[in-house]
């Protein structure tokens, strides 16, 4: 590179305008950025493509700390590798949105990307100027989102098979997969007990909670409708109230300290006989006012300051038969509150019998000598709220449970928001390259070529699919295009069976939303990777 430096500084300087005579215009370095960039958003892809779909392998991440991970969920395989480059972590960002946005597809959205970004690459290496690339992609998009809704079918949220269907083709690809019997109607109970089906236009996952206990197996994993606590009994004597009022404190039932640090010497018994009886008077008052409202069941907020609950006021409630579990995480008491119907009381003076809530049962479970569970259930006001209970044999399977099922939710939330379905298992992508194609050929000039570009990147879902499930990429793709050519909409690949089937008749169906999300958030991502022609440090 150095040797060209000089024949170039003095004969390209005359052309430049107002532009001194001798600078050195490097021509090259917008289009080398630009490949770099390319390379990088390449590279992420392709670590994540054999992780798609049934037959897709699982990552092992090793942390800093040495905490390991096994998982094939595209947004935690990206969120815990360390990206360096610029260009790459926006497809880890864009693998982030997809699972904000549709919660499923997110490996899929990151090789459809990595996909567009080898076209234009080509397209680039072709002599097509980056904008006219990206304004045919984003014509391609619009082209593309028009056949995914014609081919899409409408679902009611009352069809129930429907919906396992697609939350079971979720699970599929994961490695509890052999549990999708279980946990597929778990996900759709959990999301239609917190909705209202008729007039639901999404679904606020945080009312559905997810407590992760070790132990057991995934069989032993439930749904509760009520609430699941994961601390402990704080008094031994009372582990089962029936009919119970349940009160929710932020208060310390402990003796009052000063404001500030101070000492107090105490110099004899007599005081000190005398502070131990105020301490004792002051804490039997609290407890006698809490009895009084009527509650038996006491919840008590985890406290920094000073102990929230002392052993004097737990022999107290002990006595008084009223349950105590304490050490309630901040974060939690919204739920609470909501599944429960009671309010948080910040003083003591507030505790009322309005401000509890009313359960039919409370009770510390035991779970087979792999530790406790507190259940309260069969509450009198319900919120729109449900626990599912996740257990497992060891720390990766339980966190890798927990995704699976989260990612189970996040397809039925997609069919709650955009009520529509389509075909899995690349029959959509193929049918998107065969009808782009045909769009690109009414088009004409640079905008043709482009559009075309686009549709051949999509058959990257289906050759990967054919590819992780050991079958021949070509073969397979070929075939599965001359199906499509000849009017078979829903042909796709089986992988269970090793060949191309009606994959509606195989029950393999997802949400609209899910395909038309990752084609959007992929597009917008390759376009603003295209314009792109410089990195510039701002250090």
């Amino acid at each position: 590179m150095p040797e060209n430096v000089g024949p170039r500084a003095h004969g390209g300087g005359g052309g430049g305008g107002g532009r001194a005579k001798g600078t050195y215009q490097d021509r090259d370095k917008p289009s080398q950025i630009r490949f770099s960039n390319i390379a990088a958003g390449k590279a992420v892809a392709d670590a994540i493509r054999t992780s798609l779909g049934p037959k897709g392998m699982d990552k092992m991440i090793q942390d800093a700390k040495g905490d390991v991970t096994i998982t094939n969920d595209g947004a935690t395989i990206l969120k815990q590798m360390q990206v360096l480059h610029p260009a790459a972590k926006m497809l880890v960002e864009l693998s982030k949105a997809q699972d904000i946005e549709a919660g499923d597809g997110t490996t899929s959205v990151v090789v459809i990307a990595g996909a567009l970004l080898d076209a234009c690459s080509r397209l680039l290496q072709k002599g097509i100027h980056p904008t006219i690339i990206s304004e045919s992609f984003q014509k391609a998009l619009e082209k593309g989102i028009e056949v995914l809704t014609n081919m899409a079918q409408p679902v009611e949220l009352s069809d129930r098979e429907t919906l396992l269907n697609s939350a079971t083709t979720s699970l599929n690809s994961k490695v509890v997969c052999q549990y999708s019997s279980l946990l597929s109607p778990m996900s759709v109970d959990a999301v239609m007990k917190v909705i209202d089906p008729s007039t639901a236009s999404s679904v606020d996952l945080r009312d559905i909670k997810i407590v992760k206990k070790l132990g057991g197996t995934i069989d032993d994993c439930e749904l509760v409708e009520g609430l699941v606590l994961t601390q402990k009994v704080a008094n031994t004597g009372v582990t089962r109230v029936e009919k119970a009022k349940i009160g929710l404190i932020q208060f310390c039932l402990s003796a009052p300290k000063t404001d500030m640090d101070n000492q107090i010497v105490v110099s004899d018994y007599a005081q000190m006989d005398r502070v131990l009886r105020e301490e004792r008077a002051y804490i039997l008052n609290l407890v006698k006012q809490i009895k009084k409202a009527g509650c038996n069941v006491l919840l008590i907020q985890k406290s920094i300051l000073r102990d929230a609950l002392s052993d004097l006021a737990l022999h107290f409630l002990n006595k008084m038969k009223i349950m105590v579990v304490k050490d309630i995480e901040r974060e939690d008491i919204e739920f609470i509150c909501k599944t429960i119907g009671t309010k948080p009381v910040a003083h003591i003076d507030q505790f009322t019998p309005d401000m509890l809530g009313s359960a039919e049962l409370a009770e510390e479970v035991n779970l087979n000598s792999s530790g406790k569970l507190i259940k309260i259930t069969g509450c009198t006001n319900p919120g729109k709220t449900v626990t599912i209970v996740v257990r497992g044999s060891n720390k990766l399977v339980l966190e890798e449970a927990e995704r699976s099922i989260h990612d189970a939710l996040c397809v039925i939330r997609c069919l709650v928001k955009k009520r529509a379905l389509i075909a899995g298992g690349g029959a959509p992508e193929i049918e998107l390259a065969l009808r782009l194609n045909e769009y690109a050929r009414t088009l004409s000039g640079m905008d043709s070529y482009c559009v075309r570009a686009y549709g051949d990147a999509l058959e990257v879902i289906p050759s990967t699919l054919a590819e992780n499930a050991g079958l021949n990429p070509i073969s397979t793709v070929t075939e599965l295009r001359n199906r499509h050519a000849q009017g078979e909409k829903t042909a796709g690949i089986n992988v269970r069976k090793g060949g191309i089937s009606n994959i509606l008749e195989e029950l393999v169906v997802q949400p609209l939303l899910v395909s038309v999300s990752a084609l959007t958030l992929a597009t917008e991502t390759v376009r603003s990777i295209l314009k792109i022609d410089d990195v510039v440090s701002s250090v």
